[in-house]
């Protein structure tokens, strides 16, 4: 498949019981270099719906998150035009319910992570405004999907998938229950979970928040381990997490990303030493 700067690069599909999986950021996700999110493309993300309907299965479940990407989903539509999607079930499993375009939006809230500077930010909103006017319509009503929950999850990718008929359902949910979370939770002392950035931006729908809040029904702790924490220690209490450990403080930025399975595994170990009996 066509990855997000047009470097081909493998694509996974799990298919259970006549439903396809794919994580989106295999297709769209960052890659070697400089971030490039004004060139960037969810092409590849298309590619794979595509080749996911073709095995003839009844549902494409598209995981949202670790994009590159901030082409309002316009790739996905040029590469899976909706005749490519009709009578296939289409699920849009995103870990944050962030809007397309605005303050909250996807560009104002992930921009900066993919390499827009502040310059960039309100241009590129603007361009993805047009973009909206072009796909959906120029009226409130027409571009109400624009500031649907999820629709601004993988730059836009959300909305792209909403625009082939996707439901939205969050990430986390379609993981805990693919995965048996609930039991898994309620049979372990200490839950651990992670992700790149614990940040402001973790309570709205991502996968510590979500963990989280499962380990929480049964009263278990919940740790996470990220790249990098920005939330204090009273915010992280109230989002259900009593402790997280950044990897950027505890081992490094240049080991974390030289060694990034011997870095994370190295403070994995010193969690389980931590919270042990």
């Amino acid at each position: 498949m066509r990855g997000s700067t047009g470097a081909e690069v493998p694509v996974t599909l799990l298919v259970v019981d006549d439903v396809a999986y794919l994580e989106s950021a295999q297709a769209c996700g960052l890659q070697l270099g400089p971030p490039a999110a004004r060139t960037a493309s969810t092409w590849g993300v298309g590619e794979a719906v595509r080749a996911a309907v073709e095995l003839g299965v009844s549902s494409v479940v598209v995981g949202l998150g670790g994009s590159a990407t901030n082409d309002g989903g316009a790739g996905l539509l040029l590469a899976a035009a909706r005749q490519v999607v009709e009578g296939v079930d289409l699920v849009a499993a995103s870990d944050v319910d962030v809007p397309l375009l605005g303050l909250f939006g996807a560009t104002k809230t992930f921009g900066p992570q993919k390499g827009l500077d502040e310059a960039d930010l309100l241009e590129v909103d603007g361009l993805l405004d047009a973009w909206v006017d072009a796909v959906c319509g120029p009226t409130p009503a027409q571009r109400r999907v624009a500031d649907a929950p999820g629709a601004g999850a993988a730059g836009g990718l959300g909305l792209g998938l909403l625009l082939l008929g996707a439901d939205r359902r969050p990430g986390v949910a379609v993981v805990a229950e693919a995965v048996g979370l609930d039991v898994a939770c309620a049979d372990a002392d200490l839950v651990v979970s992670g992700e790149g950035s614990y940040d402001h931006t973790s309570r709205s729908g991502k996968v510590v928040h979500g963990v989280a809040q499962v380990a929480g029904r049964h009263a278990r702790p919940c740790v996470a381990i990220a790249g990098r924490v920005t939330v204090g220690a009273r915010e992280m209490r109230a989002m259900g997490v009593e402790s997280a450990y950044a990897m950027l403080d505890l081992v490094g930025e240049e080991r974390s990303f030289a060694d990034p399975s011997g870095a994370l595994a190295d403070v994995a170990e010193r969690v389980a030493r931590t919270w042990s009996r």
